[in-house]
């Protein structure tokens, strides 16, 4: 069982905390709280977070309580969460949008049924203000500053502002007021999920043990999976959507997928990692990956057809057999039926920036009738019938 627990954990805080909250429920015949906290900033849920949620639902088929705690009021503060500079705030609508959101999608993975969701501005808009500065004096500011992106922005004079300081602190008060055992998050999170061990010792209570899991690289190969990098594959994407995303990964990205990303049994695991060192197709194993993680979030049948999809669509030169996607000419307003090219692609793919979309286009990633362009501003005759090919997945047809 332990065993099975720290499976691809990163970090375990302290060494031995595990067996040690274990044996003590145990011994007081209790469940253990797991928590995990989310701040409801982007309102979907990719593999990135499945890393997490599917060690919690390790924890939860062993029958312990997990407790979900929306950060309702934090989001409303804003936590730089790595980044040099403090995220922007989220006004209560969206907090409450993408907090539903995100409960929705959790039951692709856990039991939200048996799952414990708590919002932190229950508490926290019931402090008063003595009691605010009560808790801050809890934390030295030395001890904030340990935090490496605090570090790093005092250290270049980049503007740290007061409430990002209050934040961890914030953070770590939600595991005493849900008598949190084991504390779950990404790396990332270490700094703020030992808050919480620092505040609850303070309250002299059992110091929460920290679990963090390895942050799962996005489809570029380098940056953390994340929605505002556009680097994601998202829980609720399309079976065909999940496929060509997986497929698009650098080969150097197969091992972490099939260890963070898939639910194969450790020996298909490593017979797959095999596979690949000695020589087999990157591709077929990437296929294997892909089928996989479709199969987890909607079901077998849906794989195969993605599959074969992905084949006829991508493996198949024949253009004629493509499988374009229909838009409505009606959807485009645009005098004298022309719109510059960035401007059109930039509509059917809203996902991606304007920007990236004109540097698709200069890098000649772009067809228009199966003619390449170039020039960004070019003016597009928008006609019944013509074909757009935007990147490598995506194919558009006005009707």
């Amino acid at each position: 069982m332990i065993s099975t627990l720290q499976e691809n954990t990163a970090i375990i805080l302290p060494e031995k905390g595990l067996e040690q909250k274990i044996k003590q429920a145990e011994v007081e015949n209790r469940k253990l709280i797991i928590k995990l906290g989310f701040d409801p900033t982007a309102p979907d849920l990719h593999l990135g977070h499945a890393v997490v949620l599917k060690k919690l639902k390790q924890f939860q088929d062993l029958g312990h309580q997990i407790v979900i705690v929306v950060g309702s009021f934090t989001a409303r503060i804003g936590d730089p969460t790595g980044k040099n500079k403090a995220r922007k705030p989220l006004s209560v609508e969206d907090v409450h949008h993408n907090a539903q959101t995100y409960i929705n999608q959790l039951s692709k993975i856990i039991e939200v049924e048996k799952t414990k969701i708590v919002f932190n501005s229950d508490w926290l808009d019931a402090l008063s203000f003595s009691e605010v500065i009560q808790l801050m004096s809890k934390v030295t500011v030395a001890q904030l500053m340990h935090r490496n992106d605090f570090n790093k922005r005092f250290t270049e004079n980049t503007p740290i502002a007061m409430h990002e300081l209050v934040y961890p602190i914030l953070q770590g008060f939600d595991s005493v007021q849900i008598e949190c055992d084991i504390e779950m998050g990404g790396t990332d999170q270490l700094f703020n999920c030992t808050m919480g061990r620092q505040l609850q010792e303070v309250h002299q209570m059992s110091a929460q043990v920290v679990m963090c899991m390895p942050l799962l690289k996005g489809l570029d190969g380098k940056e953390k999976m994340s929605k505002s990098l556009n680097n994601t594959i998202g829980l609720t994407d399309e079976p065909n959507e999940m496929f060509g995303k997986t497929m698009s990964i650098p080969d150097s990205l197969i091992d972490e997928f099939i260890d963070l990303a898939s639910d194969f049994t450790a020996e298909e695991k490593l017979e797959l990692k095999s596979k690949l060192e000695n020589g087999e197709n990157p591709m077929d194993i990437k296929k294997r990956v892909a089928k996989n993680i479709i199969t987890q979030y909607h079901d077998q049948s849906a794989a195969g057809l993605a599959e074969e999809f992905f084949s006829n669509q991508f493996q198949n030169k024949n253009v004629e057999e493509k499988v374009y996607k229909p838009i409505s000419l009606a959807l485009f307003q645009s005098q004298e039926n022309r719109m510059r090219a960035v401007e059109l692609c930039s509509q059917l793919k809203s996902d991606l920036s304007k920007s990236a979309i004109r540097r698709m286009i200069q890098s000649g990633g772009i067809q228009i009738n199966h003619i390449k362009i170039t020039d960004p501003d070019q003016e597009i005759e928008l006609l019944l019938q013509t074909k757009i090919k935007i990147g490598k997945r995506d194919f558009f047809e006005l009707i």
